[in-house]
This record gives C-alpha cells, sequence and structure tokens, in this order.
C-alpha cells in the first residue's frame, strides 16, 4: 500500500481553514491535512525549514493556497514554487473569496492548477472542498518525480 501524501491548506481565517479540513475529512479522505497560518509557513513547510525541518520527506498531494494572507500571499508562494524546479509541478489550488480579475489572471499566469472562490454559502463550500480533495488526494495520479 502506498502512503498516503498530505494535503497543506495554507490559509489565515481559522474559520475557512476549520471548515476546509472538516470538509477533507467529510469526503472521507484519510490523507493527513497539514494547516498553516500564511505564506511564509506554507514556504517553511516546502522546504523543511524552520518549524517543519524535522519533517518526514515528500511533497504534498495539492496545496491549497489562499491568496490574501499576511507576511506573503498566495500568489507569491506559487510564484515561488514555480521557480523551483523540485516544486514547480506540484498541483496547486487557489481556494479565494477573491473574484478580481487581477488575482484570476495572475494565478494562471504563475501556472495554478485550478482556481476555486470560496462559496458564501457553507453546504457550497463544503461540496467545493470536498470534491478538490478526492480530486487532487485520490483521482489526480501524480507524476513520479524520482
Amino acid at each position: 500500500m502506498t502512503e498516503l501524501r498530505t494535503i497543506l491548506l495554507a490559509e489565515d481565517s481559522p474559520f475557512d481553514a476549520e471548515m476546509a479540513i472538516d470538509a477533507l475529512r467529510d469526503a472521507n479522505l484519510l490523507n493527513p491535512v497539514v494547516h498553516v497560518n500564511d505564506g511564509v509557513e506554507a514556504l517553511d513547510y516546502l522546504y523543511r525549514r524552520g518549524a517543519f525541518a524535522g519533517r518526514s520527506d515528500g511533497d504534498p498531494s495539492v496545496v491549497l493556497l489562499d491568496i490574501k494572507m499576511p507576511r506573503l500571499d498566495g500568489l507569491e508562494v506559487l510564484a515561488e514554487m514555480r521557480k523551483d524546479e523540485k516544486l514547480r509541478l506540484l498541483p496547486v489550488v487557489i481556494l479565494s473569496s477573491s473574484r478580481e480579475e487581477a488575482d484570476l489572471v495572475r494565478s494562471w499566469d504563475l501556472g495554478v492548477n485550478a482556481y476555486v472562490v470560496k462559496p458564501v454559502d457553507v453546504d457550497q463550500f463544503f461540496d467545493a472542498v470536498r470534491t478538490l480533495g478526492r480530486f487532487w488526494a485520490v483521482l489526480n495520479e501524480p507524476l513520479d518525480a524520482n
């Protein structure tokens, strides 16, 4: 049996993070979910530094990124990931409340794999995150980096 890959959730809103984690659990995913509060922590996790220096090897199956976060926003994280040879193919989904055209265009220009606007309705939000989790953690066939 293959080891379940982590889902990395970068979200500064405790409410949205809790809802996303609940929705992933509701999808019956067994994948571990790591929640970080901003872009700096997301990169620390991906590069195994700071509080995540001792984490086990392996990249997440998907990175769920909010755009509007303190210290380093989601688009800056995405840009950094796409410049890095090791992280450039890692699936990234923007999960944001932003409907701004500039955010959407910039995300696609930087190589996002999907852009999902957080629905205001709780049931729709759960549905969207469950679907994302199932697709990226279960159905998507990742490229073997080795």
